[in-house]
């Protein structure tokens, strides 16, 4: 489990105008909160929470290093829970931290890392990833980066469910158990529309040919 520390500071000021004179100034307002916490309202440098959301994105754990002004600060495990972003601008306009706690399950949105090539790929298949990411329960300690999903095995019509993926102990997967997250199938052969001269040449061919057994004998009567 990897924490990153990110510093902020306490703010006591809940209005607009402080807020605006905050990003100003290059902070975002923000606010820690838990089942078991207090909310605290800070301000964090929008660069270093940039940053932080580049390399880390949602999953990061946050050790939030609480400046109140006085001679002690504060540690809080945290993850960004909430991440607001000004529509126009594409800035940050405001974050949330939730408490973590090492004791309690949470929920997280975890990736899946596609591994090998699919035999029914060589035999004219198609890989198709009906899943991304699955939703998973599991303590902090125990989140994983991602989820390996070895694909090798997968002939034409062969898939991979939700209840097929290795997990290691502790994580539940929330996702429904009979779901696919990646299929091998067959491609589809569109026959493509004649051309012009394909359908004037099918048409002049179709003029020159002999008349069907029937019309000839009524004619000949």
């Amino acid at each position: 489990m990897e924490v990153t520390d990110l510093a902020a500071q306490v703010r006591n000021e809940q209005k607009k105008g402080a807020a605006r004179r905050l990003r100003q100034k290059g902070f975002i307002p923000a606010i820690f909160y838990g089942r078991s916490a207090e909310n605290i309202l800070l301000a964090v440098k929008n660069d270093e929470l940039i940053k932080l959301h580049k390399e880390k994105k949602d999953h990061a754990f946050i050790k939030l290093i609480i400046d109140d002004g006085g001679k002690n600060k504060t540690e809080k495990l945290s993850l960004i829970k909430e991440l607001q972003i000004q529509p126009l601008t594409g800035k940050f306009y405001h974050a949330d931290f939730y408490e973590v706690d090492m004791k309690s399950k949470l929920t997280f949105e975890v990736s899946l890392n596609f591994t090998g090539k699919a035999i029914g790929v060589d035999n004219g298949g198609e890989l198709q990833h009906i899943k991304r990411a699955v939703k998973v329960s599991c303590l902090p300690a125990n989140l994983p980066d991602h989820i390996d999903v070895d694909v090798s095995s997968l002939n034409i019509g062969d898939s991979i469910k939700v209840k097929e993926l290795k997990l290691a102990e502790g994580i539940t997967v929330l996702d429904p158990a009979d779901a696919a997250v990646v299929a091998v199938a067959a491609i589809k052969v569109v026959k493509a529309a004649p051309t012009e001269e394909e359908a004037a040449a099918a048409a002049a061919a179709a003029e020159g040919a002999p008349a069907p057994a029937e019309e000839t004998e009524a004619k000949e009567k």
